[in-house]
């Protein structure tokens, strides 16, 4: 799940694993594809806010070092490895 975050600018991802993950990362366009750790929430979900100019960005979630599109969201774009990444629009 993708929200804007509590301050203005930052948008909040949310990913919850369907099997338990002992850790999950974010990485995209916004961090120069450098994964950044997403915080284990006490609803069993992951998550971290982060700071995104407007524009259109990709990103792809890393859970227990597997690479993958995010599954709550639904636009999508191929990537130049034979797969998807996850596309979110900020205004």
């Amino acid at each position: 799940m993708i929200k804007a975050g509590r301050k203005p600018g930052t948008m909040r991802f949310v990913y919850r694993p369907e099997n338990g993950a002992g850790r999950v990362r974010l990485a995209g366009d916004f961090t120069g594809w450098n994964p950044v750790a997403m915080k284990p929430q006490k609803n069993g979900t992951f998550a971290v806010t982060l700071p995104l100019e407007p524009g259109t960005h990709e990103y792809r979630l890393i859970v227990d070092d597997e690479w993958m599109t995010d599954p709550d969201h639904s636009h999508w774009a191929p990537n130049a490895f034979g797969s998807y990444n996850s596309v979110v629009e900020v205004e």
